[in-house]
């Protein structure tokens, strides 16, 4: 268990005609937090950003409509640019220059698509009107004659038949629909139309064109032929614009991006005519060393104030601003912990006043994990993909699986090896309960299978001398996981305590969680009575005779006591969550059927598989049958371990959020986020590494 780190916060004036140079300094110490500045608070106004922000959004629009545009994707990996070179690039019009060269390309590829999409919709009207025997110069040019040209859905031939004074054309077909061309005169277009439209009929729009219709379109058929090989050929020219910009335009984007947010933090401080106003807070343990460096920097043009230490009582912040209230968090986690905060900030970010649960969640995840799978065989994969995970990857989601697969495969081969002892659902040596296939008595045992016999300091390892059987033992793994769910739910309300303990005191603390801990204690102590009178066997019975009174007597006692504690606070409520403390415990016991489970389809699994090897005899066919068998073996052992990730991944998560946490977690803090620069595709160089870290 840890406590975010202590925070101080100090008030920073400076020189405004140095606020440039004083924003780097500020970003080159990586411990600031700024408080932002309020209108009206001190009756200071809010600074305005850098005059070069203009600029350099402008700019960033640019570079990522090109780089939308060329399709290049936010995670591309890219050479590291220095950041020297970068800059006088930008400097020098490059963006614009790239932009003018990537537009002229842009600009031709959008012109291909409007004319081919222009001929694609006159191929379509001309293969509508290719049944109709009409050259196309001969639907238009007449004074007193309309044509009246579209598609139907219908044959309108009969209905045409009865109108008199017109010429018309019909091609129908029942599944594909029709096309239909009337000529008449002008006046009686209306009438004509509307006959027509009863049939389905749609107006299409004649192409331009002299001849037969088929001439007009295989001359569009070799004008589209044409524009699809330019608009071919301009996207490879796109192609080699990507790869010859990407790396600039990545590089480009990021430094833009960096000299924007610098130029944007006087928005979050308070400025006069002459000089600005911050509120900071800073790591204590930073306090001097940042008024030291920013002292030795700017020297006379900056000065820092330190204001309060903020401690854990939460009537500290009551009594200040409300801009002063919330303390950011900065977790104050070691190597391995710090894998373990992405889970707990899933939930949410903890509180100033309050432990951080990364270290439970470090101890206990892995842990029910490793319980639940138990297995080496399975182990060591996990081992391996974890260890390769945390290595290769940087992204948090990923890293956060690894970090489970890893130290989870690491509890799992300890359990699995001093523990269960087996590998792949089968005990490395034989012991008094064996596995049988066909009734055969044969013992599925690695001992067995590598015609070995383990000496007597190993078995001397194993409970009973063979390990722990996941399906026969389950009296025994139900009660461990009963007492691993008493133990951590047990931490859970002593974290609770705590919290209340350090933010409001002993008093309050004991009124909002000691009843809550008191009737914890009582409920446990009674269903411990209760299951030695009801459930035990004479031979594992503890307690006898006056001592289940005098033991059933300290359960009431304290259960009554902490109902009352807890009635004055939670009313109802006290009496009412003493069944969920029950069923709070149970919930672990899905440590031992998650395990079992498994084992049963290993069990399972094997018996299938070993069964069809047992029976081989020498020839052709049993040597297929026995590669058949081991595909098998290795499909199904891959079916289990797979589902080993997310049985035991979820469930051990689940009894962390739902069953510790909910105990004494609260969260909704606002995480340290203090100025720094994060570079992915740019890279200082030996020259201006003191600038900028």
């Amino acid at each position: 268990m840890s406590l975010p780190e202590s925070m101080s916060r100090i008030v920073i004036v400076g020189t405004k005609s140095r606020m440039d140079e004083a924003i780097e300094a500020f970003y080159q110490l990586k411990a600031l937090h700024l408080i932002d500045h309020t209108t009206g608070a001190d009756g200071l106004s809010i600074g305005t950003p850098m005059s070069r922000n203009a600029k350099a959004s402008e700019r960033l629009l640019k570079v990522r409509a090109m780089e939308k545009e060329l399709g290049i994707k936010k995670h591309a990996k890219t050479p590291k640019v220095p950041v020297d070179e970068i800059r006088s690039q930008i400097n020098a019009d490059s963006v614009e220059n790239v932009e003018k060269e990537i537009m002229s390309v842009l600009d031709r590829r959008n012109d291909l698509n409007q004319r081919i999409t222009e001929l694609n919709s006159k191929k379509k009207n001309l293969e509508l009107l290719g049944p109709i025997p009409v050259d196309l110069d001969l639907y238009s040019g007449y004074k007193t004659i309309t044509s009246i040209v579209g598609s139907v859905t219908e044959d309108p031939t009969e209905v045409l038949k009865t109108i008199g004074d017109i010429e018309y054309f019909v091609s129908f077909d029942k599944k594909e629909g029709g096309i239909v061309a009337v000529f008449a005169r002008k006046s009686d277009r209306d009438k004509i139309s509307a006959a027509l439209v009863d049939f389905g009929f749609t107006e299409i729009t004649v192409p331009e064109g002299k001849g037969p219709v088929s001439e007009v379109l295989a001359v569009t058929d070799e004008k589209l032929t044409d524009l699809n090989g330019q608009l071919e050929s301009v996207g490879k020219e796109l192609e080699a614009l990507q790869m010859k910009h990407q790396t600039f335009l990545k590089a480009s984007d990021e430094q833009l991006s960096i000299e924007i947010e610098k130029g944007e933090v006087p928005l979050k401080v308070a400025v006069t005519e002459y000089s600005y106003i911050m509120d900071a807070w800073v790591p204590t343990n930073r306090v001097e060393d940042v008024k030291n460096e920013l002292e030795s920097k700017l020297g006379n043009d900056i000065y820092v104030e330190f204001q309060e230490t903020r401690g854990r009582r939460m009537e500290e912040a009551e009594e200040v601003e409300d801009r002063y209230k919330k303390v950011p968090t900065k977790f104050n986690n070691g190597k391995i912990t710090k894998e373990f905060q992405y889970p707990t900030k899933l939930v949410s970010v903890p509180k100033y006043q309050e432990i951080d649960p990364s270290v439970l969640i470090m101890i206990f995840l892995p842990l029910m994990f490793g319980f639940m799978v138990g297995d080496c065989g399975y182990a060591i994969p996990f081992i391996i993909l974890g260890a390769y995970g945390l290595k290769v990857t940087h992204h948090k989601d990923w890293r956060a699986i690894a970090t489970v697969l890893f130290f989870g495969g690491i509890w799992a081969f300890i359990f699995g090896f001093l523990f269960f002892g087996e590998a792949l659902g089968m005990h490395f040596v034989t012991g008094e309960i064996e596995n049988t296939i066909w009734g055969g008595g044969v013992n599925v045992t690695w001992d067995m299978l590598l015609g070995v016999t383990f000496p007597e300091w190993f078995s001397g390892l194993l409970p009973f001398g063979h390990g722990v059987g996941k399906l026969e033992a389950v009296t025994l793994l139900l009660k461990l996981s009963v007492y691993v769910g008493i133990v951590h739910l047990m931490i859970g309300y002593l974290c609770g305590f705590y919290n209340k303990y350090i933010q409001h005191g002993f008093k309050e603390a004991f009124i909002e969680k000691g009843g809550w801990i008191l009737s914890f204690i009582g409920m446990v102590v009674l269903c411990f009575v209760l299951t030695q009178v009801m459930i035990v066997e004479e031979a594992s019975i503890v307690i006898r005779g006056q001592q289940v009174l005098i033991v059933t007597a300290i359960g009431f006692i304290l259960l009554i006591a902490g109902v009352i504690i807890n009635f004055k606070r939670e009313k109802a409520q006290a009496i009412l969550e003493l069944p969920g403390m029950v069923g709070n415990i149970l919930s672990y016991t899905r440590l031992a059927a998650i395990g079992m489970s498994k084992a049963g389809m290993a069990l399972a699994f094997n018996y299938i598989v070993f069964g069809m090897i047992v029976g081989i005899q020498n020839g052709v066919s049993s040597i297929i049958m026995l590669i058949l068998g081991i595909l098998l073996f290795a499909f199904l052992h891959l079916v289990i371990w797979t589902l080993a990730i997310l049985s035991g991944g979820l469930h051990a998560l689940r009894l962390q959020f739902v069953e510790l946490m909910t105990k004494f977690f609260e969260g909704n803090g606002t995480e340290f986020k203090p100025l720094k620069i994060k570079r992915e595709k740019t890279i200082l160089t030996t020259e201006n590494i003191n600038k900028e870290v």
